[in-house]
């Protein structure tokens, strides 16, 4: 591939962002949920196919990307206000500011805590909540399900991932983005095998489907319920000025 690889494609009116993935062997096409569209292709891959594939795609494109575009517009803002809803683990908890807690964050007698005078960094407070909540019970959470699948060691990073619940890194860990811990449980286990499963198939294979299914007969269930929840999980970028 020549130094354009990374360009972007326009095909049909679309924009679509090519990555080449050292190692991949073929093209997966994925809509963000900012309905930003993403070709993760090859690195010798030809620009003139990937467009040709691109357009075979383009009804499917479309409707993911204006389904994406409305979840979006809809997404509900949240304000660091006593009273205001946060989710974790499925749950809704009311914020309330404190005059005093042992950290800017915390979760006590049923009520998300926020330390006055955090406030004006709330945003960044919640987000390192969320993190650190999932770094103490995500692994555990992981584990089962790795032996499950039978799936190699990983480590398990827990980060920020823009729009995307988790993904795996050419070393082979885990990524899983701090915003599933907003998540109901089994929710959060879909994500987990999802990207569990990827460690043996890259690509969304049958068999990786299959796989999939081995560890969660329900998991279409799962998966369109996790597109509901998708919409109205709270990230920074929705709150402005935080």
């Amino acid at each position: 591939m020549h130094d354009t690889a990374a360009e972007p494609l326009e095909v049909g009116g679309l924009v679509v962002n090519v990555r080449p993935v050292p190692g991949r062997k073929s093209v997966r096409v994925t809509v963000e949920r900012d309905a930003r569209i993403i070709a993760a292709v090859p690195p010798d891959a030809d620009r003139e196919a990937l467009e040709g594939l691109i357009r075979t795609r383009l009804p499917w494109l479309y409707a993911n990307v204006r389904d994406r575009e409305v979840d979006v517009e809809q997404r509900p803002r949240r304000r660091f206000v006593d009273g205001e809803g946060f989710y974790y683990l499925g749950r809704s908890y009311r914020l309330k500011t404190v005059d005093e807690a042992p950290r800017p964050v915390a979760l006590a007698e049923g009520r998300l805590r926020l330390r006055r005078g955090h406030e004006g960094s709330a945003s960044d407070a919640l987000v390192a909540w969320y993190a650190e909540r999932g770094r103490q019970w995500l692994p555990q959470r992981l584990n089962p399900w790795a032996d499950c699948l039978e799936a190699p060691p990983a480590d398990l990073v827990v980060r920020p991932l823009g729009y995307r619940w988790g993904s795996c890194s050419d070393r082979g860990a885990l990524n899983i983005h701090w915003a599933v811990m907003q998540l109901p449980a089994a929710l959060v286990d879909y994500v987990l095998v999802h990207e569990l499963a990827h460690l043996h198939e890259p690509n969304h294979s049958p068999n990786f489907w299959r796989m999939v299914a081995r560890a969660l007969p329900d998991y279409e269930n799962r998966r369109q319920r996790l597109e509901d929840w998708g919409a109205g999980v709270w990230l920074p970028s929705e709150d402005s000025g935080c």
